[in-house]
């Protein structure tokens, strides 16, 4: 057995505690040494702590070669080589948190190098023999001193070379019980740790039960030891993640996969329904990968601080995305950041209207919730994967380079799944969409105004605006949500085409003329303000920035026209409107009737307030079956087909109408909207059956009530949203003008519009702001330039 001796060292051992900090080298090996082992090794009982009686000299005799316990060199490579350090994994890290913390305090006062307890014994488990000798991975000598390895004596003072060794002695054993007590895994079978004090002696070893008599500080105990039996001597309790090590593991391992499934999630979910496809969630995200990357090279306090605000911009993103699904849903459109924010509260008047204040109450406190839930997650998220990468950086960065790798090869071969590209950067486009979007919102105020400026009629004088329509009755009536879908979605093209042949041979009847044809709304699904306002002024008024600038502006709309001609008394049935309406002055009304002064004592449908039916009798009472002095130019809104479209009224005998309140068994009888809305074939046939009801409506009222003098213009407003349409549906609406004197069909021959309320699929389709000019050119005099 090839043998080596050992130089000798001298060391000093003192019994009696010295104050002041322990030796720089031994705190820095100890805290070195015990934060490097994991190990779980169980102290022995109580019974094993060797008497008073054990001799415990002052001194260690010199270190002699070691004979029956010495190694070869190759053995002890090998052994110190398992005693290396190794990372704990990722789950197991988590649960070893609450360990440390026992731990912490051992290893600031413990010497390493000894596996033996505090008695002196060795562990169980241990490879040394019960008389003391070192087990087989120690770096000790046969006699259990430290090697000369350890450059320290027993009370922190440097050893010298030639120092004699000595025998293991009690702080030797103390030092053995707090490195045995920083590897040790909390077992609820093992004995209780103890905390102890790095400033005071465990009272528990040789030295502090029985004092030796020779030394010098033997006779007076130190005030500073601690009672055994005090609160700081109790038995460290160990946590839940300690108790339970399996169910730590698994737990921390599910959370970091909800954490790696919201951040794929926030940057491949699309931002519109439509899209919202499984294939989507297959692709590799390049701003997941760049991202990582950059938290991982980034120092620590920079990497944490990016984590959050990476967390907390992922969370805004898929807000803005939950914003764009809403409103491609109801709009057709994205959220815009700029001009949109104030339809929040249009939203909140429409919940208001549909479910009441308190309905509408929960469904923003949700709403706000939700928001803050996702930021909150987000971050989390983030910040989690970010901890991880940083204790796992070599795994990780492989990772990250494997796939970017990936993501590379297939954006270079147009790699796609169920037509989607596998390698997507959707996050990073639809940010930079966004920010153009921006800045177009922010120029577009400017934009508009130079439009606004330009009106081919605003000098012409008020004696030659609509000549052609003096002393003529002429209704505009909008339907909402009469759009191109109702008659060409095959769903209802049928049902919907038979009531508008029925309603046309009606009207042909009662000697009237009709041509219809197609106009583009601005807006889909919902902002029916909005593209009345289109139609009215000549002007594309999209968002409602643009409506704000139009109404306090002086541009002339087609109300205005005639009401600057002092040859017709303008007004105005807004059964939609139940509050306030100063921008209603703008459209040259001279009065308004809103919900509240139409007489209305029946219930609400929905989001409706009143049946338009009703509206067209009140109409009749208020305004058009009275004796003028002038003709009426008059603007009327019908809301039974706006959404949800259930319950919906009946056509009843006028002479029922009344005050409304006929409506209530109606009412009753009817439909119960969170019912239909669970079925979208459902939602389709309530909306046909809606469109039907208020076109029927129009049509009745004009067939009984209106003269050789009338002129019904009618048309719908937008398409109704997604639910009726699909995914790929325009955005135009039919219009129809009706006459019972064929000369003023006469002026708009070249148009080339189809006869009859049903145009044709291939009839003309003009954008719905440019119906203004064509229509007073048609009506009156060449615009002047």
């Amino acid at each position: 057995m090839n043998e080596r001796r050992r130089p000798a060292v001298r060391t000093v051992a003192v019994l009696s505690p010295r104050p002041g900090p322990p030796h720089p080298h031994q705190a820095t090996h100890g805290r070195t040494f015990g934060l490097s082992h994991t190990s779980s090794r169980q102290l022995p009982d109580k019974d094993d702590t060797p008497t008073a009686e054990d001799p415990t000299p002052t001194a260690l005799p010199e270190r002699q070669p070691a004979e029956d316990g010495h190694r070869d060199d190759a053995h002890r490579d090998d052994e110190e080589a398992a005693q290396a350090d190794t990372e704990p994994d990722a789950g197991e890290a988590t649960a070893a948190e609450d360990t440390a913390t026992g731990a912490s305090a051992a290893r600031d006062t413990a010497k390493p190098g000894d596996a033996s307890t505090a008695d002196g014994t060795p562990e169980p488990g241990d490879d040394s023999a019960t008389d003391g000798t070192p087990k087989s991975g120690d770096d000790s000598a046969t006699d259990g001193t430290p090697k000369s390895a350890d450059a320290s004596t027993a009370d922190g003072t440097p050893e010298a070379d030639d120092a004699p060794e000595t025998a293991p002695g009690p702080e030797a054993a103390a030092e053995a019980e707090a490195e045995a007590g920083a590897e040790a895994t909390p077992d609820t079978s093992a004995v209780p740790e103890t905390d102890p004090d790095p400033a005071v002696p465990d009272p528990s070893t040789p030295d502090a039960a029985t004092p030796d008599p020779s030394t010098p500080d033997a006779a007076t105990p130190d005030p500073a030891t601690p009672d055994p039996d005090t609160p700081d001597s109790a038995p460290a309790r160990p946590g839940w993640r300690g108790r339970h090590p399996d169910a730590a593991r698994v737990l921390a391992w599910t959370a970091t996969g909800i954490a790696v499934a919201l951040v794929l999630f926030a940057l491949l979910v699309p931002n519109d329904l439509a899209r919202f496809t499984p294939s989507r969630f297959v692709r590799i995200p390049a701003e997941g990968i760049l991202g990582a990357a950059l938290l991982l090279v980034l120092p620590p306090k920079p990497r944490r601080i990016l984590a959050v605000v990476g967390g907390v911009g992922l969370g805004l993103l898929t807000i803005l995305k939950f914003l764009d699904m809403g409103f491609y849903w109801s709009l057709e459109r994205p959220f815009d950041l700029v001009l949109d924010w104030v339809l929040l509260d249009d939203a909140e008047s429409f919940l208001k209207d549909s479910i009441g204040g308190g309905g509408a109450l929960a469904v923003m406190i949700g709403a706000i919730a939700l928001a803050v839930a996702v930021i909150a997650l987000m971050t989390w998220s983030v910040v989690r994967l970010t901890r991880l990468m940083a204790s796992r950086r070599h795994f990780a960065g492989r990772t990250l380079l494997v796939l970017g790798t990936a993501w590379m090869t297939c954006s270079v071969l147009t790699l796609e799944v169920a037509g989607v590209p596998v390698a997507s950067r959707s996050a990073a486009t639809l940010l930079e969409n966004r920010a153009h979007a921006v800045r177009a919102g922010i120029k577009d105020g400017q934009a508009f105004a130079r439009q606004a400026s330009v009106d081919a009629f605003a000098d012409t004088p008020s004696d030659q605006l609509l000549t052609g329509l003096r002393g003529k009755d002429v209704i505009f009536a909008f339907i909402e949500s009469y759009g191109r879908s109702a008659i060409d979605d095959p769903a209802m093209t049928e049902p919907i085409n038979e009531t508008l042949t029925a309603k046309t041979k009606e009207l042909n009847d009662a000697g009237y003329s009709s041509q219809s044809a197609w106009l583009r709304s601005p807006v889909a699904g919902a902002g029916s303000w909005l593209a009345h306002s289109t139609f009215l002024s000549g002007l594309w008024i999209k968002n409602q920035q643009r409506y704000r600038n139009l109404t306090s502006g002086n541009r002339m709309t087609l109300t205005e026209a005639f009401r600057r001609t002092d040859a017709w008394r303008t007004v105005g049935i807004m059964p939609g409107v139940t509050r306030a309406w100063p921008e209603g002055k703008f459209f040259g009304l001279d009065h308004i009737y809103d919900s509240r002064e139409l007489g209305y004592q029946g219930p609400k449908f929905s989001w409706s307030p009143v049946p338009d039916q009703y509206s067209l009798a009140a109409f009749e009472r208020l305004e058009h079956g009275k004796k003028h002095s002038k003709p009426l130019m008059s603007e009327i809104i019908l809301t039974s087909s706006h959404n949800p479209w259930a319950p919906i009224p009946k056509t009843i005998p006028e002479d029922q109408v009344g005050d409304g309140s006929v409506y209530d068994a109606i009412h009753d009888a009817g439909k119960d909207p969170k019912e239909v809305w669970k079925d979208p074939a459902k939602v389709r046939d309530e909306y046909r059956k809606a469109i039907q009801y208020s076109v029927t409506s129009l049509v009745d009222y004009v067939a009984k009530h209106g003269n050789k003098n009338t002129v019904l213009v009618f048309l719908g407003d937008h398409q109704p949203n997604r639910t009726v349409t699909g995914d790929k549906a325009g955005r135009d609406v039919p219009i129809a003008i009706v006459a019972h004197d064929q000369g003023v069909l006469d002026r708009i021959s070249d148009w080339g519009w189809t006869d009859g309320l049903k145009p044709a699929s291939d009839a003309p389709e003009w954008r719905m702001d440019t119906f203004r000019d064509r229509f007073l050119t048609a009506y009156g005099p060449e615009p002047t330039s």
